[in-house]
This record gives structure tokens, C-alpha cells and sequence, in this order.
């Protein structure tokens, strides 16, 4: 998942408004959203098995972010996914989690993770600052820390909050989010270690790299105060795909 949009614990009806769009190299085999065997509600990477983001009818939600940082990875790390569904699955408190997970989190590459259950949602990235409550309002988290000015976060919290200036929107509103495939100008751009035309490329809410990278899929999300929760995603690679949730978490 590469870039969040979300509305946190502001909204009359809803506690949580997210939209997000993952990307990812074209051939890299995964599964839409679905309910697993074990409860959770989540895309699978069948590669390494965990997912992006998902939601446990428990009441637990996780979404998670690759940071940039190619330099520095290795490749032989941990698969990040199962960050995502070891919060879901287990039995933790979104702050007792991270303070776990802070002991092994050089296992692997560059990560951001969002963690949220009941009123608390909470984020931790390897790349430092330590566990941070997130505060109500509305937020952006891309490839670097989380609300980065980057041109495509910036847009982005801006496009969401205009929206919710404007009505509630549905799922499908949501989904018209994050398409914009316009790129920032080169003196905006993060110094990320790669090459400044690559930068570039990727620097548009909606990314596509030639044929073989990009953004793959977009999900939205509606978490009410009530326990309802809508998710509903449309994947575009490998072939257009709509799948949608509706449940009552605990």
C-alpha cells in the first residue's frame, strides 16, 4: 500500500474514512478482498502470505506502507504483510503491539503501520519517531512518515477533506479518490535514492510505470461509531475486480 488518505475520530457518523491505493510490481500474485478462514476481512498477498490492510470483525484494523529507502533494504527481511495480520490476529492493544513490535522491527525493510482498535489508532515506522498516537483529523501517509509533505499526501488529505466539507460520502465517492495521474514538478520531489525520473513517475496518486508496476488496486473504507463497518475495492491489475464487505465489528 503506497498511499493513505484517511479521516480519524472527526466525522459525525463515522470514526474512520479512509481511502488507499496499493502499488505493486504486476506479476506479483494476489488474491482481492476476501474473508479469510480466520475471520479477518483483507486482499492476500500469496507471495508472503499477509496482506496490506485489513479489518477483523473483533474491531481491529491495520493498513500498512512500505518506506523508501531502496538503499538500505535487504533482501532477505521479513515479509512486512504479516505485520498487518499479526495485529488482526492476535489479542494485543494497538500500543501494547508496537511496543512488541519496536523490539524486532530492524527484521524488516522500511515500514509504516497503522494499528487501530476501538478509540485508539496508533503508527510506527522502523525509520524512527517511535510510537505516536494519531490525532483526530484528517491525515496522509505515503512512503515516509506519516502527513510528509509530499505533492501526492498533500493533494490527497486535500481532496478527502474537500470532500467531507461537501456531504457523507459513499464507497463509491471515496473510490473517485486517489486517480489523479498528475506528477509533481521536479523541484517538489523527496530525495529517496532513486533515480530523479523514476521520482517523478511515481510521484502522481495513481502511478503507472510502463507494463510491469503500478497501482494495482483502491479500497475504501467506512468505520462507524456504531460497529458498521463498509469496505469495498476495485483492483485493477490483474484484471478489473470489485469486492465488498459489509459487517458489524465488535
Amino acid at each position: 500500500m503506497c498511499l493513505i488518505s484517511f479521516s480519524w475520530n472527526q466525522h459525525p457518523e463515522y470514526k474512520l474514512i479512509l481511502v488507499a491505493n496499493r502499488d505493486e510490481y504486476f506479476d506479483r500474485p494476489t488474491k482481492g478482498l476476501h474473508q479469510w478462514d480466520n475471520g479477518i476481512y483483507a486482499g492476500k498477498d500469496l507471495k508472503g502470505g499477509g496482506t496490506w490492510l485489513g479489518f477483523h470483525p473483533n474491531g481491529k484494523f491495520a493498513a500498512l506502507t512500505n518506506f523508501r529507502d531502496p538503499k538500505n533494504d535487504k533482501p532477505l527481511s521479513r515479509t512486512r504483510g504479516e505485520l498487518v495480520t499479526g495485529f488482526l490476529n492476535g489479542d494485543l492493544s494497538p500500543k501494547a503491539y508496537l511496543s512488541q513490535l519496536e523490539k524486532i522491527k530492524q527484521d524488516y525493510n522500511g515500514f509504516n503501520l497503522l494499528v487501530a482498535e476501538k478509540e485508539e489508532l496508533m503508527v510506527l515506522s522502523n525509520y524512527g519517531g517511535g510510537i505516536q498516537e494519531v490525532s483526530s483529523g484528517i491525515h496522509g501517509l505515503s512512503n515516509a512518515f506519516l502527513n510528509t509533505p509530499w505533492p501526492k499526501v498533500e493533494s490527497a488529505k486535500a481532496d478527502l477533506k474537500n470532500l467531507l466539507e461537501q456531504k457523507t460520502p459513499n464507497l463509491e465517492e471515496l473510490l473517485q479518490l486517489l486517480q489523479s495521474k498528475e506528477k509533481a514538478p521536479i523541484a517538489l520531489l523527496p530525495n529517496t535514492g532513486i533515480p530523479i525520473e523514476m521520482e517523478q513517475t511515481i510521484s502522481s496518486q495513481f502511478i503507472r510505470v510502463e507494463d510491469y508496476y503500478g497501482t494495482v488496486n483502491t479500497t475504501a473504507l467506512c468505520w462507524g461509531y456504531d460497529g458498521k463497518v463498509n469496505i469495498k475495492e476495485v483492483r485493477i491489475i490483474p484484471e478489473r475486480e470489485v469486492n465488498e464487505s459489509t459487517f458489524i465489528a465488535k
